[in-house]
């Protein structure tokens, strides 16, 4: 029986060896992966962990099938080809995806992300890559009006933690112009409309390129917009300077190319 015992711990060791190498990750969370690639003799390609938003099309949403699509996910899989490396995508709750990148669960996200100087204290951006302001909508039929948003005399929901919930904190709740219970926030934006529609809230605001297709097919309208004028980026950590370097490399091939129009006119950005 020893003998029996002592062979299966050596096979086990075998094993071990045999399997050791082929993954591996450096200090910041990047993972190394034996893949298929025709940039590296070696055959070996960096993997780098795409925090995405999966509720926000059409920049990032799940397909029928499961599967990560939108703009910013066919972008960043255009970006990993030109650069030579591999994007894993992971959709994250949006109010914990900034801790979830410095805490290496993460290598970057891409998720129309709006860079802003708070935002700034805790990651790196790289180049702005689009720009959006806020659309404000009711329920068909309603009566309120941009006027009684403004001065913080409807009920508004939105995204927890996205720049629509910043800008009603700032504008009306840190001044006193709306009560903070006025202020409703979901885990994403559909919910929000949801509720919207079942008389709860009397209005939603969120980023201009994303609520049309929110909010098409529903009994909902468009009463106008808030300029924020806001610029999405792609953020990493601090500590990831080579990341970003490729990130913005990319994202210069892939505007100054024809696939990026295409892009835009795939998903009706404009």
């Amino acid at each position: 029986m020893k003998g029996v015992l002592i062979s299966l711990a050596c096979l086990g060791l075998i094993l071990l060896l045999l399997t050791a190498g082929c993954t591996s990750s450096n200090q910041s969370g990047v993972q190394e992966k034996k893949v298929s690639s025709d940039n590296t003799s070696s055959g070996t390609k960096l993997v780098y962990r795409v925090g995405i938003d999966p509720v926000y099309p059409p920049f990032t949403m799940m397909s029928e099938k499961g599967e990560p699509t939108g703009f910013d996910v066919e972008s960043l899989k255009w970006i990993a080809h030109d650069q030579g490396f591999e994007p894993e995508f992971q959709g994250i709750a949006w109010d914990g995806i900034i801790p979830a990148l410095n805490a290496n669960k993460i290598d970057m996200v891409y998720a129309g992300m709006t860079i802003t100087d708070e935002r700034k204290e805790k990651v790196d951006f790289s180049k702005p890559y689009w720009t959006v302001n806020q659309t404000v909508v009711t329920k068909v039929g309603s009566p309120i009006t941009m006027d009684q948003v403004k001065s913080g005399k409807a009920t508004i929901g939105t995204q927890r933690g996205c720049t629509a919930a910043i800008w009603v904190e700032d504008n009306l709740v840190n001044k006193s112009l709306m009560s903070a219970d006025n202020l409703k926030q979901y885990d994403n934006t559909p919910l929000a409309v949801e509720d919207l529609i079942a008389g709860r809230t009397d209005a939603v605001i969120y980023d201009s390129t994303v609520i049309n297709d929110i909010i098409e097919g529903k009994p909902v309208q468009k009463i106008g917009s808030i300029e924020t004028n806001e610029q999405f980026g792609i953020a990493v950590r601090k500590s990831d300077t080579e990341l970003l370097k490729k990130l913005n490399t990319g994202l210069d091939h892939l505007m100054a190319s024809p696939d990026w129009k295409a892009l835009v006119q795939k998903y009706k950005m404009e």
